[in-house]
């Protein structure tokens, strides 16, 4: 087992390729604890040099009513009235802080996602 630093392009690709042929290797052999290891190395490597932003505050919105089952009169209830909710899910109407708190705190999405511009 040789494991180096992934410093560059060459080195990602390399440990990925090395990754594909220890994939099924079993936990505690020395090529489990060799995928273990790259697996960590190549996480770093991706979040340093493809890092993932956040989403659309508006889309993570219908993202998750659609994971609750929620419709729009769901999600008017959470911030008020009704009107409001359709402007904001149609973008006409931007967010206010206290209605970030209560979709934050009743849809459970991170008021990092909430509070960015759209």
């Amino acid at each position: 087992m040789t494991i180096k630093p992934i410093k560059n392009k060459k080195d990602y690709q390399d440990a990925l390729k090395r990754l594909e042929v220890i994939f099924d290797s079993k936990k505690g052999s020395v090529q489990g604890d060799e995928l273990e290891i790259l697996g960590i190395l190549i996480e770093k490597y991706e979040d340093e040099h493809f890092p993932v932003g956040f989403p659309d505050p508006i889309e993570a919105i219908k993202f998750r009513m659609e994971q609750m089952g929620y419709n729009q009169t769901d999600f008017a209830d959470v911030i008020g009235l009704k009107s409001r909710a359709s402007e904001i899910l149609n973008r006409k109407r931007k967010l206010s802080l206290e209605m970030i708190r209560l979709i934050h705190d009743n849809l459970k999405i991170p008021t990092e996602v909430l509070i960015q511009s759209y």
